[in-house]
């Protein structure tokens, strides 16, 4: 798994129930978890290998140490490309993001830092976002020279126009409580209950008919695509979908005959 000495891709798989939930670290803690090239290619052969499992639940994304979630991008690396080389880079990061919103289970950020640029567009890709209170979040990009793209686009959807315009054309940063009254992210906690909290949503999650989140994530992907007539019908597709096995027949046979109170 590892692209070098300060930078590789952690991968652990913790056995939950009738399934697993893998839990995903970029290592490059000296450097904020910066993200070069190799970096990314190695993080999307890692998460599409992970997304073949059909044991797989759920994923939680984070970074090394405490000091970052992502710090952004290697601007060493950015400093060097050409028009041609910059069009690799930047589609590289964005099969790192694809890689994540493809994944056919939950992805949880586990936010424990800085989430800038590169770093916040990973974020975004993600499908829940939990962050310790001395997160901080910003699109920094127009400070060096270029504009911030891909994934960012997710961000109008998550928390308006008008709050993602002063993301990417002032460059400043907003700190976590910002983050979570703007809806960037859905918890914020104390940095020493960060772990908590993730597992919190866990086991939420794996209270769940796991073929019914698999369709849900499939569904809401569909719908960020779709006029809202087709989103509809392939909601319709889906409901239908979930009774091709017993899930539906047995979590609510469970639901029916837990005691009453």
């Amino acid at each position: 798994m590892a692209t070098g000495a300060q930078a590789r891709v952690h991968v652990d798989l913790e056995s939950r129930g009738t399934g697993v939930v893998a839990r995903v670290t970029i290592d490059n803690a000296t450097k904020l978890n910066i993200l070069g090239s190799a970096l990314m290619a190695e993080f999307v052969a890692e998460v599409t290998a992970l997304g073949a499992r059909e044991d797989l639940r759920a994923l939680v994304l984070t970074g090394a140490g405490d000091r970052a979630f992502i710090g952004g991008a290697n601007i060493h690396e950015m400093a060097a490309l050409d028009a041609a080389a910059a069009r690799g880079f930047i589609t590289g990061l964005h099969r790192m993001c694809a890689a994540l919103r493809d994944l056919p289970v939950p992805v949880v950020a586990r936010i424990n830092g800085y989430a800038l640029g590169a770093g916040l567009e990973v974020a975004a890709a993600c499908d829940l976002r939990v962050a310790a209170s001395n997160a901080v979040f910003g699109m920094p990009e127009v400070r060096v020279g270029i504009p911030s793209v891909i994934e960012a686009a997710l961000l109008p959807g998550l928390i308006g126009w008008g709050r993602t315009r002063e993301l990417l054309l002032l460059g400043e940063s907003i700190d976590a409580e910002t983050a979570l009254r703007w809806g960037l992210v859905q918890k914020v906690v104390p940095a020493d209950a960060l772990d908590a909290a993730v597992e919190s949503c866990l086991v939420t999650l794996l209270e769940a008919g796991p073929r019914a989140v698999r369709l849900q994530k499939k569904l809401i992907r569909q719908w960020e695509e779709l006029p809202l007539s087709g989103a509809i019908a392939a909601g319709i597709d889906a409901f239908a979908d979930a009774y091709a096995t017993d899930e539906p027949s047995r979590l609510m046979r469970a639901f029916l005959d837990r005691p009453r109170r």
